[in-house]
């Protein structure tokens, strides 16, 4: 009997130390922090969301897409996602103090998306999910903007003969869409022709996006046409559409589910809507039909597209912030921005 209490003891002490220290000092050091701002009070982060990025934070949760990804860049210290450009900076406690509750993920069968809304497009470079009356798709001709994400690999493989054909759904008759085309030869057959040297020059959609990546250098890999024929610009929120509807139209080795059911077909009564996917070959829709979004799957998009994490915090360096801090660095210092070991 005497030595049943300093067993309970030693067990009671051993819960309330761990308690303590992976709880309540946690809690006490980050658990009330608050958004960073400049002097002037202009420049916070983070911000509220709106209400569409939490509800799209729920069917986020609801669809599972937390057992896949993760929302949390680790240090270069702790893993290669720095490196990989899933971000300028590991995340920091401050980046989820409004989110309830927090992704972290601890699996990545896809990529993190802790970043994923810094990468979409510019505004004016980020048509909507309709294409703005374009029903092949992103534009295709001059007009496009050349700081456009796809612009760069299609003007690699514009000296190609019908390299710059228009996508399937689109008419071919104008010469600023197809300059080998003949303004007065139908365009039905060399269309079909370019379409089809199209598809054998690109191996695969996957190998077409990263080609297409804002990242990608200008060098990398043979001059093939944008990402995929008649798709808008990677990580907008057409983009982000079209993923969810199709995967394996952008990504053919991609083991993502296809969430179909957040999007409907319905008749085109006058004009093609707006929200319109812009889809291709198999996956586009009977003549006379369109895919739109639900409600569910705008919100969606709009919480991804929120997913931004670029914003500089003052408890945390980011990647090739030292040269910026310290100019007059010396010349024996580390590759990498690092100071040189002491």
């Amino acid at each position: 009997m005497k030595g049943l209490a300093p067993l309970f003891l030693g067990i009671f002490g051993t819960f309330a130390f761990s308690w303590v220290g992976l709880t309540l000092v946690p809690n006490w050091q980050i658990g009330h922090l608050n958004p960073q701002s400049d002097e002037e009070g202009t420049d916070i982060y983070p911000m509220p969301q709106s209400g569409m990025v939490r509800w799209g934070a729920r069917v986020y949760a609801a669809n599972g897409c937390v057992y896949c990804h993760s929302e949390q860049v680790r240090a270069d210290y702790a893993g290669a996602d720095i490196e990989r450009k899933w971000g300028d900076r590991r995340s920091a406690p401050r980046d989820y103090i409004f989110e309830r509750p927090v992704f972290l993920g601890k699996m990545r069968m896809g990529q993190d998306l802790a970043n994923i809304g810094a990468r979409a497009p510019a505004e004016q470079e980020s048509p909507s999910p309709g294409g703005g009356g374009n029903p092949g798709g992103s534009p295709t001709g001059p007009a496009q903007s050349p700081s456009s994400p796809t612009a760069q690999p299609k003007a690699q493989g514009a000296q190609s003969p019908g390299a710059s054909a228009a996508p399937q759904q689109q008419p071919a008759t104008s010469p600023a869409t197809s300059p080998a085309a003949s303004p007065t030869s139908p365009a039905s057959k060399p269309a079909a022709i370019a379409r089809a040297s199209t598809r054998i020059a690109s191996p695969s959609p996957a190998v077409a996006a990263v080609a297409a990546s804002p990242g990608a250098p200008p060098s990398a890999g043979p001059p093939w046409p944008e990402q995929t024929a008649g798709l808008p610009p990677m990580y907008s929120a057409a983009w982000h559409h079209v993923h969810l509807y199709s995967p394996r139209s952008i990504n053919f080795d991609s083991n993502m589910p296809s969430y179909r059911f957040l999007y409907q077909a319905r008749r085109i009564s006058d004009v093609r809507s707006s929200d319109a996917l812009q889809l291709t070959g198999s996956d586009a829709p009977p003549e006379g039909w369109e895919i739109i979004p639900t409600y569910d799957a705008k919100c969606l998009v709009a919480y991804m597209m929120a997913l931004n994490q670029s914003h500089p915090l003052k408890e945390v360096k980011s990647a090739g912030s030292a040269p910026a801090v310290s100019p007059a660095a010396s010349p024996s210092a580390a590759p990498g921005g690092q100071p040189p070991p002491k």
